[in-house]
């Protein structure tokens, strides 16, 4: 046994991100590490990857505890982590990223590029890598920047090598290059962690399964004992609580229309519609897309290809401002950066999109905004000591009522909830639900993207489900969470459910 977990903690504030981590790894094992957002996969990673102290529990490395303060200290006992994100440096070739800090030197003390040059060209040899030691990273595809960060960690001599959704902006051929050369670290004895939402990759690269579901391990066994059915129950398995029930209304006039949106790598021929007193759930995993749709619907990201109707009228959105004139708003998943100017009042957020309706001969009227703060903090029931309150002393809750606000005061018809209730608690979703309930009886039409499961199942009236860029199902209310994941972790040609 190289690695073994035991009921690992780890909190972040007053939130507790690991509650009951538990993991074995053994030498000659790829071990996959499983969980839907948010469940602690890459938080119980970090810390084995020496990133964060652990707040309690033990880790053992090689049968005796362990203790890491830095990635420095994991990789010299054998421990490496490739990131989704690569932590190359991008102005440096192939080969001196890979002796990065541990370079050949002359006697005199000077780095000898020469050797190191030689040293990885073997490297990538002996391991049939497509790279070349003098190529610079920031010319390499995501998948090459990977096998640069394996090449550094068998160089250094790792035992244990954590793979983070090393697939998940690869192509298919790349992916199963990746395949391949996991498989190879088996063969030599290694242990790897694969982290991966694609189900479909299961049964290419893993030996034993361990599933996380709210920062606790629910469920460690071999993978040949486990159908997909089974691995997504104990993903979502967790019970729901009522947070919110919506009763559906019958829906008017369709408010949104959306065909063959494309932008190539991102957005794949993607057509829905909503219609007036409707809210639509969007569902998927990291990198599936939701996020780039609203972006495309709101302006902010171009597409290549795709016809949009508002109201009926087709609207050509090339920008942000062509949003807001054609009616779509947006509420932002980063409420903080790109939903509030959180250095001003509650006030100056809430006119921001609409400041033309009180300007009098150029200037905003003072009295004509605090008026209309006043009415919205009461309808919305914004916790605040006057519409003066900064906007970034607020909570979370009464920050997205901010947002909303901002959007009421537009005249907005259709609305685009990206994770509405991301960074708020209980009581607050359910006011944020309410108000979106409210606006769908006004007749609004809501897309509303979300990755908590049970709120899309008790919030939407019919739910689509996106991934890799496509639209994958839609699916109607009464729809289980299994079946969700199912849609947004399988192709058409993955494994079945049996």
């Amino acid at each position: 046994m190289l690695l073994r977990l035991e009921n690992i903690q780890k909190r972040f504030g007053g939130v507790t991100a690991l509650a009951e981590g538990n993991l074995e790894v053994d030498a000659g094992e790829v071990h996959l590490l499983l969980g839907e957002n948010g469940a602690g996969k890459s938080t119980l990673m970090k810390i084995v990857a020496g990133m964060y102290p652990r707040d309690g529990g033990r880790m053992l490395w090689q049968g005796g505890e362990v203790f890491l303060g830095s990635p420095a200290e994991a990789a010299a006992i054998g421990i490496a982590m490739v990131h989704q994100e690569s932590l190359l440096a991008p102005h440096l070739t192939v080969g001196e990223n890979i002796f990065l800090g541990r370079g050949e030197r002359e006697p005199l003390g000077w780095v000898s590029r020469r050797r190191m040059a030689a040293r990885a060209a073997r490297l990538i040899e002996e391991h049939r890598f497509p790279l070349q030691a003098d190529w610079r990273v920031e010319k390499l595809s995501p998948a090459g920047k990977q096998l640069v960060e394996i090449c550094r960690a068998i160089q250094h001599g790792s035992s244990l090598l954590i793979f983070d959704e090393p697939t998940s902006s690869l192509s298919e051929a790349e992916s199963t290059e990746v395949f391949r050369i996991v498989r190879a670290l088996r063969e030599r004895r290694m242990g790897v962690i694969y982290i991966t939402h694609r189900l479909e990759e299961l049964r290419a690269v893993g030996d034993r399964v361990t599933i996380l579901r709210d920062g606790r391990t629910v469920h460690a066994g071999p993978l040949a004992e486990a159908t997909i059915d089974q691995i997504i129950q104990h993903m979502v398995g967790r019970e729901i609580s009522a947070i919110y029930h919506r009763d559906p209304i019958e829906p008017g006039e369709t408010l949104l229309r959306v065909e063959g949106l494309t932008r190539t790598g991102v957005l794949d021929n993607i057509s829905f519609s909503v219609r007036a007193g409707e809210i639509v759930g969007l569902a998927g995993l990291v990198g599936a897309g939701r996020t780039e749709l609203c972006r495309a619907l709101f302006g902010i990201d171009p597409v290549e290809a795709g016809r949009v109707w508002v109201g009926g009228r087709e609207a050509r959105i090339r920008s942000p401002r062509e949003a807001v004139r054609a009616g779509i708003a947006l509420l932002t998943e980063d409420r903080q950066k790109t939903g509030l100017a959180l250095g001003l009042a509650i006030s100056s957020n809430v006119i921001l999109a609409n400041t033309s309706a009180i300007c009098r001969g150029g200037f905003v009227s003072g009295a004509a905004e605090a008026r209309v703060t006043a009415d919205y903090i009461g309808k919305l029931r914004i916790k605040a000591s006057s519409g003066r309150q900064l906007a970034g002393r607020l909570s979370g809750g009464n920050q997205q009522k901010v947002v909303i606000a901002k959007w009421l005061y537009r005249d907005t018809r259709v609305f685009l909830f990206d994770e509405p209730t991301r960074g708020i608690d209980v009581g607050a979703k359910t006011e944020v639900f309410e108000l979106m309930d409210s606006l769908a009886r006004s007749g609004a039409a809501i897309l509303m993207v979300s990755s908590e499961l049970p709120e899309l199942l008790q919030a939407a009236d019919r739910i689509l489900v996106m991934r890799q860029g496509r639209l994958t199902a839609e699916l109607p209310r009464d729809t289980t969470q299994e079946e969700i994941m199912r849609y947004a972790t399988l192709t058409s040609s993955g494994e079945k459910s049996t």
